[in-house]
């Protein structure tokens, strides 16, 4: 059985220019241990898929479809059902540290309160665990960082304590939403074999979202493309990048900056811009973008496969 299944997930969101649709009939399934990557440009989906699955939605989203947290459908759950799994079963780290952690508790406090509500532990417990939480995401000196406060740290550092809050009830899924967005470069490299490290220390399963193929090129065992509120493509990591199928998983391949390339090379591009999610249409929403679009792709919308291997994609002349 998987770890999470999603079957036929919708998002819907009343817009004053009619309903959005924000994810589209996304089917996926993740095991323990497994992590996947979702990847696409700003306004996909990915976000709000992550939102669709731990049920974090705006209050007048419309969701179909189901969400299986081993085995269970939370979107049936009641709110304090819901509270209880999070934490303990489901954890996020999202891509703003400063605005996820509360800006006027300490960093011990926020590490404590999260300890004490989920797991059966005294105050004096639950501040040691904090301190060697806070060692075990590189902090130094986690003694002194307990009692500072978010805006006395850098954007690393709040990043390690936001994984820290995350890991600290031992989940055994992680969502992490863009979590290196805004961290130089140095320091997402730091922030990514963290995560990929403590992934494989606890078998925890992890979703890795980002915009950057870069990102999840060695770090993830499967990838999926969203588009438009679908999912374009799927395959194991190593088969997406040695051969997309899919014209847009090929041009985003390509407009990755190449070491061996000549100085001021330019980088290819994609024409064109990403559909309007409030008006549906009836074939492939990269049409209007894709150089291999012929006139069957405008008509009727490719479902996702075949499947080759646990290779998935979703276009009528693939590559």
């Amino acid at each position: 059985m998987s770890l999470l299944s999603l079957e036929g997930l919708t998002v819907d969101l009343p817009t004053p220019r009619g309903n959005l649709r924000a994810v589209d009939g996304v089917d996926l399934a993740l095991a323990a241990g497994q992590t996947l990557g979702i990847v696409g440009e700003s306004g996909c989906g990915k976000t709000m898929l992550s939102r669709a699955i731990l049920q974090l939605l705006p209050k007048r989203a419309r969701v179909g479809g189901r969400v299986m947290f081993e085995g269970q459908d939370i979107s049936k759950l009641r709110p304090d059902a819901l509270r209880r799994l999070r934490g303990p079963a489901l954890a996020v780290v999202f891509q703003d540290p400063m605005t996820s952690l509360n800006p006027v508790l300490t960093i011990g406090t926020q590490l404590v309160e999260t300890l004490q509500a989920h797991l059966a532990v005294d105050g004096r417990e639950a501040v040691r665990r904090g301190v060697e939480l806070l060692a075990a995401v590189g902090i130094p000196a986690p003694e002194q960082r307990m009692g500072q406060y978010p805006h006395q740290l850098s954007g690393g550092m709040r990043q390690r304590v936001a994984i820290a809050i995350a890991l600290s009830c031992e989940p055994r899924l992680l969502i992490a939403d863009e979590p290196t967005t805004a961290l130089d470069v140095t320091v997402q490299a730091q922030i990514l074999d963290l995560l990929a490290r403590e992934t494989r220390r606890r078998h925890m399963a992890m979703i890795l979202i980002t915009h950057d193929l870069g990102v999840v090129a060695g770090r993830t065992d499967e990838v999926a493309v969203m588009y438009a509120g679908r999912i374009v493509e799927r395959a194991p990591t190593r088969a997406l990048f040695h051969g997309p199928r899919m014209p847009y998983t090929e041009a985003l391949l390509a407009a990755i900056p190449k070491l061996d390339s000549a100085p001021h090379t330019r980088l290819p591009t994609i024409e064109g811009r990403p559909p309007d999610p409030t008006r549906r249409m009836p074939g492939c929403a990269f049409a209007p973008r894709c150089r291999y679009a012929e006139g069957d792709c405008v008509v009727g919308k490719p479902g996702l496969g075949p499947v080759d291997a646990g290779h998935e994609f979703a276009c009528w002349h693939p590559r």
